[in-house]
């Protein structure tokens, strides 16, 4: 750590003050570590070349090796957030607890963009080489979103001798941009059939798949006044109207999106979707909900009769695949952790995932995991101890774990957070398809081959602008 050390001589107490590390030519400074990490590491930020802030923490007893941070999303502010990355350390700490190194990068915008995201994060690595020197080990680690962008690192970067040795996906989104948000739009579709009133009548009208139209002002208090008038979702049941309570569990039951999460999901599905169509993609859409049953509402007929229809502009629709979808060409081990009950990103995904390595003949570097949590961000820090350190072990001794064997070996950790570990080691997701609506041609995996993959990469534009 000695250049760093030469270089540091700024505590920076405020997250807005870290604009000064990007006048040092990207170089981090010294900074107050999180509460949580106080007294017992060390802590560095700055800014990359491009502007995407990060933060860089020391163990007092570093064990050499490095954890490189994806966090999910995606974040929808027009910069690169200052507090994203410190935020993500400090509930990330155990990290660091168990003697990693680890960074984190904001990336340089908001908004949507996985390979973005994926390049970020490669720099932030390249980064740490540079001021600190070569790890022993790097490991790249994706969160929800961040596991779809951990997930681009390892078959963009993750080659095999090269500078990542591992990769762990947890509460991953890894069914890709294609696939993996389809039950958002069947969710702005079937809201829209119900309640009418996003948009209502007497307001401009746009196709839905815009999500939300581009000079709209709707805050997500303007929507969740919206939800809560034609739903009653946040009112106990006895306070909801009839029309109400029918609206609610009409949507519920053919989205199959929890009540707990309604709101955060139609939330992605209005202005998430409005960035990744009007800011990415210069708005061309890359959703169809053609060839789409609906069932499980109290009038199915009515409703497949009367949902918006529309199908995806053939453009859009590639370049969000080449940015987000996985072609499963994995060369390094891959371990996941995802709650069977994971209320944001079903646990599905995981399916997803596996069949897109099967695809490319690749399911020999994946090993999964699953827990009876019902939680997307806060599983157990037991669990997360465990998990990086059962493939620190693959990776250093070549053995594969099972299931099985992790499971077993949480209870040692256990002993020093006592959080808990809830492993179901003979859990077995069903298909993507068992939860979400699949499109003509969409039940084989990977969504993007290798092949497609590199031609797509030789035309002029291709994907989402960084």
């Amino acid at each position: 750590m000695g250049l760093a050390a030469c270089l540091a001589g700024v505590v920076i107490g405020a997250l807005t003050s870290t604009s000064s590390a990007h006048a040092d030519a990207g170089h981090p400074v010294s900074a107050a570590c999180p509460s949580s990490l106080a007294g017992w590491a060390t802590c560095y930020t700055g800014q990359d070349a491009n502007g995407a802030y990060y933060w860089i923490a020391f163990p007092k007893t570093w064990n050499g090796s490095l954890v490189v941070h994806a966090h999910g999303g995606p974040d929808l502010g027009e910069g690169s957030d200052p507090g994203r990355s410190v935020d993500d350390l400090d509930r990330w700490s155990v990290m660091v607890d168990e003697g990693y190194a680890w960074a984190g990068s904001s990336y340089r915008r908001g908004g949507y963009g996985t390979r973005m995201a994926a390049a970020d994060t490669e720099n932030l690595r390249r980064l740490f080489v540079q001021e600190f020197g070569k790890p022993k080990r790097t490991y790249v680690h994706g969160q929800s979103w961040g596991g779809n962008v951990a997930a681009k690192v390892v078959e963009t970067y993750g080659k095999k001798n090269g500078p990542y040795d591992g990769a762990l996906l947890t509460s991953g989104v890894l069914g890709g941009g294609s696939r993996g948000y389809d039950y958002r739009v069947d969710l702005r579709v079937v809201y829209q059939y119900y309640c009418q009133n996003h948009p209502r009548p007497s307001e401009p009208q746009y196709p839905l798949w815009e999500g939300l139209r581009a000079d709209s002002t709707m805050t997500a208090a303007g929507l969740r006044a919206r939800l809560q008038e034609c739903t009653g979702y946040a009112s106990a049941p006895q306070e909801r109207t009839a029309p109400q309570q029918r609206n609610l569990d009409d949507i519920l039951a053919v989205t199959k999106i929890p009540e707990r999460t309604l709101e955060s999901h139609l939330r992605f599905a209005t202005f998430t979707f409005r960035d990744i169509v009007h800011n990415r993609l210069g708005d061309r859409n890359p959703f169809s909900n053609q060839g789409v049953w609906y069932s499980g509402s109290h009038d199915d007929k009515a409703l497949n009769t009367g949902v918006e229809r529309f199908s995806a502009d053939p453009t859009a629709a590639r370049d969000l695949s080449y940015d987000s979808d996985l072609t499963g060409r994995v060369a390094i081990p891959v371990l996941t952790l995802h709650a069977i009950d994971d209320p944001t990103a079903f646990v599905e995904h995981e399916a997803a995932y596996r069949a897109t390595l099967r695809g490319e003949h690749r399911e020999k570097y994946l090993v999964q995991t699953f827990t009876k949590e019902s939680e997307h961000s806060g599983l157990s820090n037991s669990e997360y101890a465990n998990s990086i350190s059962a493939l620190d072990t693959w990776v250093r001794t070549g053995k594969k774990p099972t299931p099985q064997s992790i499971a077993e070996s949480c209870a040692a950790f256990d002993r020093t957070y006592g959080t808990g570990c809830f492993y179901n080691q003979d859990f077995h997701p069903d298909s993507y398809a068992s939860r979400v609506n699949a499109r003509p041609g969409g039940l084989h995996w990977p969504a993007m081959t290798a092949a497609q993959e590199k031609s797509w990469s030789r035309i002029d534009g291709v994907g989402i602008v960084p």
